[in-house]
């Protein structure tokens, strides 16, 4: 997000406003007026003919079923739309219209023969739309498992939130936010199975950390393998790629995963039966920062750090 761009906290939380969440469609004076809102947003209800309209290019979904698509396109054609889209201006062509949420309504609506479209009209800068847009697919819950991360990911690192601030917005758990960003760590080749629905999150979560994770996505596709077959291959592997590690002692390896529900970052803990350390990865510098936050009780009078230089390696 730019500098000269007014930060927005807590968006999510009037996007039910927004978006016309309610059965009925919100009224513009009330969607200016959200007290989630830092300033309020102008916006103004009409109808637009679809041909005036296009999807946004930073639109996070970029897969859209066909079948669902069908299903809303036989909806719209017997009842309208109920809910109006929302867009903005299209900075690119005058006249003209982006959309920022409701493109699958506005591709149903095309494929129903309707001509014009109920949307809401609000000025909205390019990161608004963006922060827009993610949290309104997340909230709806309708992403795929990378998509979803995706976005978790993107609202962290492009607008500053917190897991907890993402969790809260979404409706999810910070375990859950945190979980679903860890995905991104698997090769692509694996994230793109997970992506195309060739494998769910319950077999793809036992590969992260693995280097062979490619080879094991392909060997769980082929065999069928469910997600618990997949998990104790990777248990496996993991058992003869390292045959002389001694086992972890439990109480360390509870309190290591008690730290990562906790924290949301990956944790280590090396113990010699006198002390040890406590090994936090991180892989950005706003991670870094969020660590930093985590562990000073919010402020950095403690851990200062000033510069990537300061930063020898991805941990603490």
């Amino acid at each position: 997000m730019s500098a000269d761009t007014p930060k927005r906290k807590n968006l999510g939380r009037g996007l039910s406003a927004l978006f016309g969440e309610q059965q009925g469609s919100a009224t513009p004076a009330n969607m200016g007026s959200s007290s989630a809102y830092d300033a309020p947003i102008a916006v103004a209800s009409t109808r637009l003919p679809v041909d005036l309209l296009r999807p946004s290019p930073l639109q996070p979904r970029r897969r859209f079923e066909q079948s669902a698509l069908n299903e809303l396109s036989a909806s719209i054609a017997e009842k309208g739309i109920l809910q109006p889209l929302l867009v903005r201006a299209d900075p690119q062509k005058p006249g003209h219209y982006e959309i920022v949420a409701g493109e699958r309504r506005w591709r149903a609506s095309q494929q129903a023969k309707v001509h014009d479209v109920p949307v809401h009209v609000a000025e909205l800068s390019d990161s608004e739309v963006l922060e827009v847009a993610l949290i309104e697919n997340l909230q709806r819950q309708d992403l795929s498992p990378v998509e979803e991360a995706r976005g978790y990911r993107a609202l962290l690192d492009d607008f500053e939130h917190t897991q907890e601030q993402v969790a809260g917005v979404v409706g999810k758990s910070r375990a859950h936010v945190a979980n679903s960003i860890r995905l991104l760590s698997l090769p692509e080749s694996v994230l793109s199975l997970l992506d195309m629905g060739e494998i769910t999150v319950g077999q793809a979560r036992p590969l992260i950390g693995l280097d062979s994770a490619a080879d094991l996505a392909s060997k769980i596709v082929k065999g069928g393998l469910s997600a618990r077959q997949a998990e104790r291959m990777a248990r496996g592997f993991r058992n003869i790629k390292r045959p002389t590690r001694r086992a972890k002692d439990p109480d360390i390896a509870a309190l290591e995963e008690n730290l990562e529900q906790t924290t949301g970052y990956s944790v280590k803990i090396g113990f010699d039966g006198k002390g040890g350390s406590v090994s936090i990865a991180y892989a950005t510098l706003e991670q870094l920062d969020d660590i930093v936050n985590r562990l000073s009780g919010g402020g950095r009078s403690k851990f200062q750090i000033d510069s990537p230089d300061q930063v020898n390696d991805g941990s603490l």
